[in-house]
Parts: C-alpha cells; structure tokens; sequence
C-alpha cells in the first residue's frame, strides 16, 4: 500500500506573505510525523519564494524524520543539499516565472548533468529521485542515472478536464509505474493531488509514496493541519472518512 509524504511549503507560503515567523513549517512537520507519514518533503527554490534555508536545518533535526528535498539541479541548492544530508533529493525542473511545477525533467536531453548530480548524492548517501512525467522514454532515461527513485508527475491527472481524459491519464500513470519497476526504479507519484482523486493512484499497486502538499494546507484551513492530515492518510489506507 502507497505511503503518504506531506509536503509543508504551503505552511511556508502563508508565512511568507507577511514575512512573519508563523505559521511554522516545522511545526506543520512535527504534526504530521506524529501521524505517520512516511516522509516531509520541501522544496528549497532558488527564489526562496516559502521555504527558507533555515526552515530545512530545523526540519532536518526532527527525530524520526525522513526528509525529502525537492529541488533544482543547480550548483547553489546542490552544495546545500550536501551540508544537510536529507534522506532523499527529488530534482525538479524550476522556473523563476511559474507558480508551481509545470512538468517534469527532460531526462534524455540533460542526461549527463542529471546522471551526474545523481552520483554525487548517492557517493554522499543521499538517495536521489527523479521528478518525471508518465512517460516511457523518461523512464527508461532515468533508470540510466545513478537515480534510485522516480516521482511520476500526476498533474496531468489531476488537471483532466472529462472523465475520459482523466482516465486515460490515470492509465498512463499506472503503466508508468509498472514499467518503471519493473527496471528496478523504486515510483513514487504527486503533483496536484486532492481528497477526490488520490484513492485511485492510491490503488496503483507499483506506487510505495504518494506526496501531497497543497490540498492539505488548503484543507487545514477549515479542520485543522491534524485532521487534515489524518483524513488524507485515512483515504490512502482505505479507511472512511467523514467530510
């Protein structure tokens, strides 16, 4: 069964608005560790638009924590990355301009940097994945790096405008995830995700991580980051959950 990563840049995002101190992604963090999950993930941008350096070192100190830095294969981010040794990388494409990410790498045409950067985490003990779109050619390029993991990118999914084309998207993810274990990649999937749709990636049987972020902030909002938190494990668990 898919394990449930929460992602707390949103925390981040709300505190940044006002250049606060609160709310506290670290704190969002400890809450959801005290429910299990299977890892935090955060994304330091080089713009630093919510998740501040220092918010990653104090995360990174939390007991039991597993921690998942998604970030840009870049020299400034990469050499941060190294001195706090998170349990896993996740490289991501990243643009200045856009709100959120807008697809996954192109594995094939930044091959030697991608494999590269890879080798570097793996020679530090740091497990690097690859955030990729539902595509075989992705996959078989990744599978060439020094990556142990993909993340198969769900936005298309989540963003599907008709049944059919979710469920067509939904297929591809599915046999994305097959094909990518079945070359030794451990698959990890997310992007967009929400309370109506995660229980069928969920259900993907090749899926051992699913990282949401921004439906549980945004679901916070009303519940509380706990119950938020809780319904979102509940629904992967196949538990029934009250709205």
């Amino acid at each position: 069964m898919a394990k449930l990563g929460v992602n707390v840049d949103h925390v981040a995002t709300l505190r940044q608005a006002r250049l606060t101190s609160y709310p506290d992604p670290v704190t969002a963090a400890k809450i959801a560790l005290s429910h299990g999950v299977s890892c935090i993930t955060v994304h330091l941008r080089e713009d630093r638009r919510h998740i501040q350096d220092d918010d990653l070192y104090r995360i990174r100190k939390l007991p039991n924590c597993r921690l998942n830095m998604e970030m840009a294969a870049e020299e400034e981010i990469i050499k941060i990355a190294l001195d706090l040794k998170p349990d896993q990388v996740t490289l991501v494409p990243e643009k200045r301009e856009e709100l959120t990410t807008e697809g996954g790498l192109d594995v094939g045409r930044n091959f030697d940097h991608i494999r590269d950067t890879a080798k570097r985490f793996n020679e530090s003990g740091i497990s690097a994945s690859l955030f990729i779109d539902a595509d075989s050619s992705q996959i078989e390029a990744s599978s060439l790096t020094q990556a142990v993991a993909v993340e198969l990118n769900t936005g298309p999914y989540s963003q599907a405008k008709s049944e059919k084309e979710a469920s067509k998207k939904l297929r591809e993810v599915k046999e994305a995830a097959a094909f990518a274990s079945g070359l030794g990649l451990t698959v990890h999937a997310g992007h967009g995700l929400t309370y109506k749709n995660v229980m069928y990636i969920s259900d993907i049987p090749h899926i051992n991580e699913i990282n949401i972020g921004h439906s549980i902030v945004s679901q916070a909002l009303f519940v509380g980051f706990d119950q938020a938190v809780s319904m979102m494990s509940g629904i992967i668990a196949k538990q029934p959950v009250s709205f």
